[in-house]
């Protein structure tokens, strides 16, 4: 993946234009979890065509594990149901439970000659079909600055969670706030004590705000 797909029961929007929601997908993800992260390998487990749109199943969709048959109680020759039949419906699930999602890629036409090397370049602003991982292409897209801000290790108001976690990896501790002006943040924070305590805001899906700690051995701590 080249950005973060969320999931999602409701097929998530894609135009063959390579125009789509990045807000929505990040916002969806925030809420019920991520299918994938930017670099990381998904598998197209089925597609459905429906007229002039496409719909991919990633790893498997979002299901419960549970099918229509897990809700169906029986009895004996129409009397009481058997002790078996009482199992909890919880605890009847005869499938296993998928964490994926589904994209919907609408062409808003014909797809009449369609191939798979036609497909794959379509996909190519969200996914990449090559060896080299998704980060490294996503590299090659940024300006000389950006660049550079990572190679420094340097995060700057603007940049995205993506550009961040290129710099800074995974945080260790995050969480979101509503400030006095009734904004909805959200707080990310790199490092433990002692040392380097870099604190990340975002506001939406940019960086507002940073703000570097050093913690000493002592528990004090120095704002930069």
């Amino acid at each position: 993946m080249k950005v973060p797909l969320a999931r999602s029961k409701k097929p998530l929007d894609f135009l063959v234009g390579g125009t789509f929601n990045l807000k929505y997908w990040e916002d969806t993800a925030r809420q019920l979890g991520a299918a994938a992260r930017v670099g990381e390998q998904v598998q197209i487990t089925k597609i459905t065509f429906q007229g002039d749109r496409m719909l991919f199943d990633i790893n498997g969709g979002l299901t419960s594990g549970r099918h229509w048959y897990d809700n169906i109680s029986g009895g004996m020759g129409g009397g009481v149901p058997s002790q078996q039949s009482q199992t909890p419906i919880d605890n009847r699930v005869s499938g296993t439970p998928t964490l994926g999602t589904y994209i919907l890629v609408i062409f808003g036409k014909p797809m009449e000659g369609l191939t798979s090397a036609a497909v794959k370049k379509m996909l190519a602003p969200i996914m990449s079909f090559d060896q080299r991982s998704a980060t490294e292409l996503y590299s090659e897209t940024l300006s000389p600055e950006m660049k550079q801000a990572i190679a420094d290790k340097k995060v700057a108001v603007g940049m995205t969670h993506e550009q961040v976690k290129l710099i800074l990896g995974q945080s260790d501790h995050h969480g979101r706030e509503t400030t006095k002006d009734g904004v909805e943040t959200e707080w990310m924070q790199f490092g433990t004590p002692p040392g380097k305590i870099t604190f990340v805001t975002f506001a939406g899906s940019k960086v507002i705000a940073v703000k570097d700690q050093y913690a000493g051995l002592g528990g004090d701590v120095a704002v930069r």
